[in-house]
């Protein structure tokens, strides 16, 4: 190749680089702007009553790119006994449990599952998914609308189930950025959990270890969470250390953004 030609191409490349960056820099500018003009409760979750039917399409692509569908399925192989999910949204989990298996007593599987959500249309998409996924299991899994941050305990009325007071494994993701109490509801989880084998299973995404990552986030969050209902700069960690549970495992990836926790009840000494 000529010099000529490698001088054009080089400028060339600097050229769409520096309107790249202007472009960009004048679109985040607008971004910021907008954004920091916003006046937001921490409770933004009827978004999602709006959003109920075009969730699964505006997250696909995403989730695909993040890998989360097999982060999804590892966590969710880990549920045992009667588990809750809360928090549910449109039951992108579904397809993960193993479902219309039979089991006893002593079973390390699953053995109920109980989803609830605080917004109807959510759990609407997630019957009709149900239903598409596992027509001959349609009554194995109870649906409610709820509040994680206050959901009761409502087991099964079967033999398998007559005897517990608590659930085995309470299982969110992607959650703790939309409801408006994270922390109150971590604790409140804490409450209906089997105390000595019970776990709470979170794949959650939030503030990242990097400083510069962290302050676009805070700058662009209003407009984000005006938009999707999810205020994705929360400190999922600082949340999770604050709620009093036992960190069994945490794992982070994409710059700490993405975070998977197994969390139990403290153990106090005998």
């Amino acid at each position: 190749m000529s010099p000529g030609i490698t001088t054009i191409i080089g400028t060339s490349i600097l050229g769409i680089s520096i309107l790249g960056g202007f472009l960009f820099y004048n679109f985040y500018r607008r971004e910021v702007s907008s954004a920091q003009s916003l006046n937001l409760s921490s409770d933004i979750t009827d978004r999602y009553s709006k959003l109920a039917s075009v969730f699964d399409e505006k997250v696909d692509f995403e989730e695909k790119l993040l890998c989360l569908g097999k982060k999804r399925a590892d966590l969710i192989r880990l549920a045992r006994g009667n588990v809750l999910e809360v928090s549910c949204g449109t039951g992108r989990n579904l397809e993960y449990y193993e479902l219309g298996q039979q089991h006893d007593a002593n079973s390390a599987s699953v053995r109920s599952l109980t989803l609830v959500d605080i917004v109807p249309q959510m759990l609407d998409v997630a019957k009709e998914k149900l239903n598409t996924l596992y027509p001959e299991y349609k009554d194995a899994v109870t649906f409610r609308v709820e509040d994680a941050g206050s959901v009761s305990v409502e087991l099964p009325s079967n033999r398998e189930s007559s005897s517990a007071t608590c659930y085995d494994t309470i299982v969110q993701t992607m959650g703790l950025c939309s409801i408006p109490d994270p922390l109150g509801t971590l604790k409140h989880l804490a409450t209906i959990i089997e105390p000595h084998h019970g776990r709470i299973l979170l794949l959650e995404h939030g503030r990242s270890c990097h400083g510069w990552i962290n302050n676009v986030m805070d700058n662009l969050a209003p407009g984000h969470a005006n938009r999707n209902g999810c205020w994705w700069n929360r400190d999922i960690g600082a949340i999770v250390r604050d709620s009093g549970l036992e960190i069994v495992e945490e794992k982070r990836w994409l710059f700490g953004i993405i975070s998977r926790y197994i969390l139990r009840p403290k153990q106090v000494p005998s």
